[in-house]
């Protein structure tokens, strides 16, 4: 895996806690860590594909269309907290 991607990765995970949190929230979070802490630019729709590939993976839940920002929730899946 690439290593921006993997720090991406990473971003959205230590943002997302355990309870429910709009994706709009995770994806902004995501965005003011690179731009405050790495000093870069990242595009918002590869944080979003990142989120989603997350979920499909297992290591995010999500409530609603997770393509809707605004009216779709994800958080953490207990696993990935204890693992």
């Amino acid at each position: 895996m690439d290593s921006s991607i993997s720090q991406i990765d990473e971003a959205i995970l230590s943002v997302t806690p355990l309870s429910w949190v709009k994706v709009a929230f995770v994806i902004a979070m995501v965005d003011k860590e690179f731009r405050n802490k790495m000093r870069k630019d990242i595009e918002l729709d590869l944080i979003a594909e990142r989120v989603e590939a997350l979920i499909q993976e297992g290591r995010l839940a999500v409530q609603g269309d997770v393509k809707n920002w605004r009216y779709s929730e994800v958080r953490k899946r207990d696993e990935v907290v204890l693992a």
